[in-house]
């Protein structure tokens, strides 16, 4: 692999509006884009999975200016020393609001102790190795991504 560990991330990005159909737009344009870039299907399922709760948080939270300016989507896929990985940065006008600070949410026993709700941050918890957030010039930036070796 030597050389590889040093090749540049291939970069996508789409811009859509605040709309549940902009969101099914995003869906399907990850889902091309990472197959382009040769991303293992199980891993786009689960990036697909984190960037629609993304998405939907901001719609639901972010307040008229993030249904008001462009949400911009940003895919990175690269190699690096722990094997091939790939990224999606949403980027809102929305409230400034840092998930990575709620703390983790206690999954119900039971169903008597299940309550409707909170359960997206837990599901971009699971399905991506990592995530970041910054506020940056007006704009939240929460990055999520995974790992895979190449095959």
């Amino acid at each position: 692999m030597g050389t590889e560990l040093y090749a540049p991330a291939r970069i996508e990005e789409l811009s859509i509006g605040a709309s549940s159909a902009e969101v099914r737009r995003a869906s399907d344009w990850l889902d091309t884009a990472c197959r382009q870039l040769e991303v293992p299907q199980r891993v786009v399922e689960r990036i697909v999975l984190c960037v629609n709760e993304v998405l939907a948080n901001v719609i639901a939270h972010g307040g008229e200016a993030a249904r008001s300016a462009p949400i911009r989507l940003l895919l990175e896929v690269g190699l690096d020393q722990d094997g091939r990985k790939a990224s999606v940065t949403v980027s809102d006008a929305g409230v400034a609001f840092n998930p990575l600070t709620v703390p983790e949410k206690r999954l119900p026993k039971s169903l008597d102790e299940a309550s409707p709700g909170g359960l997206g941050l837990v599901m971009i918890r699971r399905c991506s190795d990592w995530q970041h957030y910054r506020h940056e010039d007006g704009r939240n930036y929460l990055s999520c991504g995974t790992r895979w070796m190449p095959e």
